[in-house]
C-alpha cells in the first residue's frame, strides 16, 4: 500500500507541475521571441524620442503613423524603413556596437521634417 502511495504522491505532482508550465501568462514572450517596441511617427517626431536596446539583442521595431509617411533611417544598425499611414511596418535590429545613434525621417513630410528626430541608445 505504501508503494501505491508514493506513485499516486507523484503522478498527483507531475500533473501539477505540467499544469504550471501549460499555464504561462498571456503577456509573456517565448525565449526566442524578440522583444517589441512600438514607435509612433508624426509631424514632425518620434515617440518615444528615444529607447534603450541592449547589444546583441534581437528587438523587433513596430513602427505606424496616422498622418502622412515617414521614413526610418539609421545606417549603422541597417535600418531604412518606410512608415506608411494606416500599416505597421515591423523592423527587426540586433545591435552589434554600443553607442549612441540618431534616427532621422529621410521622407520629406513638410516644413518641420529636419528636425525629425530620434535617439536609439545601445548599452
Amino acid at each position: 500500500m505504501r508503494r501505491e502511495m508514493l506513485f499516486l504522491t507523484g503522478g498527483v505532482l507531475l500533473v501539477v507541475v505540467a499544469a504550471g508550465l501549460a499555464a504561462a501568462p498571456r503577456g509573456a514572450r517565448a525565449a526566442d521571441e524578440p522583444r517589441v517596441v512600438a514607435i509612433t511617427a508624426r509631424r514632425f517626431e518620434f515617440s518615444p524620442r528615444e529607447i534603450t536596446l541592449k547589444q546583441g539583442e534581437t528587438v523587433k521595431l513596430q513602427l505606424t503613423t496616422e498622418d502622412v509617411t515617414h521614413g526610418f533611417f539609421l545606417r549603422p544598425l541597417g535600418i531604412d524603413a518606410e512608415i506608411v499611414p494606416g500599416q505597421t511596418t515591423e523592423v527587426v535590429v540586433t545591435p552589434r556596437a554600443a553607442g549612441r545613434y540618431t534616427t532621422i525621417c529621410d521622407h520629406f513630410c513638410g516644413a518641420g521634417h529636419g528636425g525629425m528626430k530620434m535617439t536609439i541608445v545601445v548599452e
